[in-house]
């Protein structure tokens, strides 16, 4: 599952925490095994900005599911903040963190300024980030100047998320994991893909290429329930064009788009996976088959924290159901 921690109309960030602790919970008892959370910025709506806090209070409200990040976003911290901060986590739930890894600012020019960004940066640096991060978590050395403790010799696993070339190739030459964010960039999916399993280099770490996708899914018991209860999403798609983000609203019968801002929100839902269970298994299925994937990350954003329950047990239920013979829902460890 990926996770914003959303605020809806009328609830604020207490109650977005809550749901998305609850919602972890329900995850790890429907077989779920990764439960990831992603890092904006100035973003009405989005609660999940300390991202490393929040993963620690799903750990701690948590027992066997891996709870990570989709992901921190590198250039905006000191590496060595990142180290300390995850390899505390470790410590404290071992065996259970995911650092998944992004190079974007996870907001707009106003939070990348006020992260104290360079606002000329291009994530060109991004590769001596990682490089930097990946020496702190290593085993430390005789003579290193500056140690991670906690980080030093830590096993988080460390994969890199892009919904561009940039971090597949990346990826690839550094034998690591790749996700797409195909949950709202679905455009160059299959593209980026094919990138990494063509740069992919064996490591220490990765024998093989190993993916992961975002699929946006709103499961449903009825088709046209499912495409109800989508519009809430697709409110929120259309409300960041027009750059105005805010909570989740209530869905609604009819949106009030021009054809442009339709276009642009059909876009960005491109991966979409809308209605009943049977409608859901079948385009799980043909998403897998499209992509070879290793495994899916799914996200729900609807207005009721109930209705999202649901949605996320149908998909538990296809998933049990056989839609997933070679991918797991968000499912297999990487070592």
């Amino acid at each position: 599952m990926l996770d914003l921690a959303q605020v809806r109309q009328g609830g604020d960030a207490a109650e977005a925490f809550r749901n998305t602790m609850d919602l972890a919970q329900h995850a790890e008892r429907w077989g779920y095994r990764r439960f990831w959370l992603a890092e904006h910025h100035n973003i009405s709506g989005v609660a999940s900005a300390a991202t490393s806090v929040l993963i620690g209070y799903v750990a701690g409200g948590t027992k066997t599911i891996r709870v990570g990040s989709g992901g921190i976003m590198l250039p905006n911290h000191a590496p060595l903040v990142i180290a300390e901060q995850f390899g505390t986590l470790d410590a404290l739930y071992p065996g259970r963190i995911d650092l998944g890894l992004g190079r974007a600012p996870g907001g707009d020019s106003a939070a990348a300024r006020a992260l104290r960004k360079d606002l000329k940066a291009l994530g060109d640096d991004f590769p001596a980030l990682l490089a930097e991060l990946r020496k702190y978590l290593a085993p430390h050395r005789p003579g290193q100047p500056v140690t991670a403790y906690p980080g030093a010799g830590s096993k988080v696993p460390i994969w890199l998320l892009g919904s561009s070339g940039f971090s597949p190739a990346l990826a690839g030459q550094l034998g690591l994991p790749f996700a797409f964010a195909s949950h709202f960039q679905p455009d160059n999916l299959i593209a980026a893909l094919e990138l990494y399993r063509d740069r992919f280099r064996p490591s220490d770490v990765l024998d093989r290429p190993y993916t992961m996708a975002g699929v946006p899914v709103v499961a449903a018991e009825t088709d046209e329930e499912a495409r109800w209860l989508a519009t809430t999403p697709q409110q929120a798609f259309l409300n960041l064009i027009r750059n105005h983000p805010g909570p989740l609203m209530p869905p609604v019968e009819k949106l009030d788009w021009n054809p442009f801002e339709e276009a642009a929100v059909a876009s960005r839902f491109g991966a979409a996976v809308v209605g009943s269970p049977v409608t859901v298994r079948r385009g799980l299925e043909r998403f897998l088959a499209a992509t070879q994937v290793d495994e899916l990350i799914v996200a729900t954003a609807v207005y009721d924290h109930a209705t999202r329950l649901r949605s996320y047990e149908i998909v538990a239920e296809v998933a049990g159901n056989g839609v997933a013979k070679k991918a797991e829902i968000a499912a297999a460890q990487v070592r």
